[in-house]
Parts: structure tokens; C-alpha cells; sequence
């Protein structure tokens, strides 16, 4: 569905085809994501304690900033439908973002605390037992893989940067999981309790990786910048093509959320073309070419005397 504004010489251009549904396809795959995340935490850190393994309680650590990611991003699925209000035109998209900034800040904190309590235990690894530390990471592997599923099959992982946010961090606990369930075979092998450590300082730098992405990304969002999948040279050379527009400037484009982007422009137009034509064009191969869908178009060429100094 498609709404267009059209007053004087400014278009304002609003699509939301397909939202509610994505929507809501990402809210119930967050909640039963959040629901099995947070459920098997609790075990594997109790196990983690209980077995006396630091890849475990370290993993169990990764699972809570995943249940606390998960929570995040669900709330932010509910605050960011909130209907816009004169004091907030655009909602509340942005929380979505803030969610993320914190979900970041939290993963490279967590993973920096890991790092360090992994170098102590290098020197004197303590005695781990192998097969309860194997059992807890096989069943943290298996609830992995169906939450990671249940995220890219059910949730917009490529146009939601807290679905995505949430994904990278099941995909970092699983990779964490292999590496628990290989310590766990060299221990009970082998005996090498020194793997233990090793395994969670693996963990610790897929935690760092994927918090410093997303963190990352937040940051960019939040300071406005461009999208990056959007090229500025290649907007200004499709304006500049349509008949009738002799140049452009104040071209803006920014992110309110990681996918919802705005764009706004001035086109200077010959003073006898169809405005109304160049508008619907230009609005159209934006959306087109680019999908951008909120563009506000100010059309510029008549020279116009509205007060007499000017003129004289």
C-alpha cells in the first residue's frame, strides 16, 4: 500500500507493503527464540558451576547477553510500532537502535571479563568433569542450531539490524558450544583440563567480533550516517537523467532504523518543465532503484520576487 503527499512542490512518499507481516513473522520468532535461549542459561550455568567449567559458564554468559539481546530486540519490535506522535514524528523506530547499542556495549564487556578470568585459569587449569561438561554443551549446540534456524528462516535477518544483532550472537554460542564439546572430548580423553580456558578465550573473541559489528553499526545509525548499501554518486547521476532537472543539491540521505531509510533533495528544474511530472518520476525511480520510500522533494526554478528589495 502506498500513500503519496503531494503540496506545492515538496512529496513526501511513505510504503508499507509487507511490514506487518515481517513484523510480526520477527516478533514470534524472537519470542520463542528468547523463551529457549533463556530457559537452557539457566541450565548451562548451574552446569558450567557444578562441572567446575569456565567454557560452560563462560558459554552460559554468552547465552544471557543472547537472552538479553533477544528481549531487547522484542521490545523494540513492540515499542518500534508505536504510532508516531506531534513530539516524536517518527516513533519510536529508534529504540530498536538503542536496544542494539546496549546489546554491543554488553558483548564486548562480557567478552573482555572472560578473556581475563581465561588467562588466570591458563597457568593452573583447574580440574573439570568431561562428560557432565560434554552432556550441557551437546544440548546448548542442538537449542542453538533451532534458534539460529527459527531466527534466518522466520525473522528478516538481512533488513533488521536486532534481528541480525540477535542472530550473530546465536551463531557466536554455537561456534562457543563446538568449543566446549571439544574441550570436553580432550579432556575426558586426554585429561588436558588446560583446554578448558583455551576453549573460552575462543569464545571470548566471537563474543568481541560480534559486539563490536553491532556496536559498530548502532553507532553509525545513530550519528546518521548513510546506508551503505546506497551509493550518493549513483542518486545524483539517476536525478540528474530525468528530462527537465538542471542540477540537484542538499542531497541528504540517513538511516532512522536499519531499515527504514529517508532521503531528502532539492532539484532545480528548466522554469517550462512539468514539475509534477519530474516529481512523480524522481519518486518513483528512487523507490525503485534505491527503496527509498520516504523522500521529501523540494523543486526548485522559477525565479520568483517575493519582496520588493529583492527586485529592486
Amino acid at each position: 500500500m502506498e500513500h503519496n503527499h503531494t503540496h506545492d512542490d515538496h512529496s513526501h512518499t511513505h510504503s508499507h507493503g509487507g511490514h506487518s507481516h515481517g513484523h510480526n513473522a520477527n516478533k514470534k520468532a524472537l519470542t520463542i527464540s528468547f523463551v529457549l535461549i533463556a530457559g537452557f542459561m539457566v541450565i548451562e550455568f548451574v552446569g558450567g558451576y557444578l562441572t567446575n567449567s569456565l567454557a560452560l559458564i563462560s558459554d552460559a554468559g554468552h547465552m544471557l547477553s543472547d537472552a538479553v539481546a533477544l528481549g531487547l530486540s522484542l521490545s523494540a519490535l513492540i515499542f518500534g510500532a508505536r504510532a508516531a506522535t506531534p513530539s516524536k514524528t517518527y516513533g519510536y523506530k529508534r529504540f530498536e537502535i538503542l536496544a542494539a547499542l546496549l546489546n554491543g556495549i554488553v558483548l564486548v564487556l562480557l567478552a573482555v571479563f572472560i578473556c581475563k578470568e581465561a588467562i588466570e585459569r591458563l597457568s593452573t587449569p583447574p580440574q573439570v568433569i568431561g562428560k557432565g561438561m560434554m552432556l550441557i554443551s551437546t544440548i546448548g549446540l542442538i537449542i542453538n542450531i533451532i534458534v539460529a534456524w527459527i531466527l534466518h528462516s522466520k525473522g528478516s535477518t538481512e533488513e533488521n539490524l536486532n534481528i541480525r544483532s540477535a542472530f550473530l550472537h546465536v551463531i557466536g554460542d554455537l561456534l562457543g558450544s563446538v568449543g566446549a564439546i571439544v574441550a570436553a572430548i580432550l579432556i575426558m580423553l586426554f585429561g588436558w583440563y588446560i583446554a578448558d580456558p583455551i576453549a573460552s578465550m575462543i569464545v571470548s573473541l566471537l563474543v568481541l567480533y560480534s559486539g563490536w559489528n553491532v556496536l559498530k553499526e548502532s553507532i553509525n545509525i545513530l550519528m546518521e550516517a548513510k546506508p551503505a548499501n546506497i551509493d550518493s554518486g549513483e542518486v545524483i547521476h539517476l536525478l540528474k537523467s530525468i528530462d527537465g532537472v538542471e542540477d540537484i543539491h542538499d542531497l541528504h540521505i540517513w538511516m532512522i532504523a536499519s531499515d527504514f531509510s529517508v532521503m531528502t533533495v532539492h532539484l532545480k528544474v528548466k522554469p517550462a518543465a512539468d514539475r509534477d511530472v519530474i516529481l512523480e518520476k524522481a519518486k518513483r525511480s528512487i523507490k525503485k532503484e534505491f527503496g527509498i520510500s520516504h523522500a521529501t522533494i523540494q523543486i526548485e526554478g522559477r525565479e520568483l520576487c517575493l519582496y520588493e528589495e529583492t527586485c529592486n
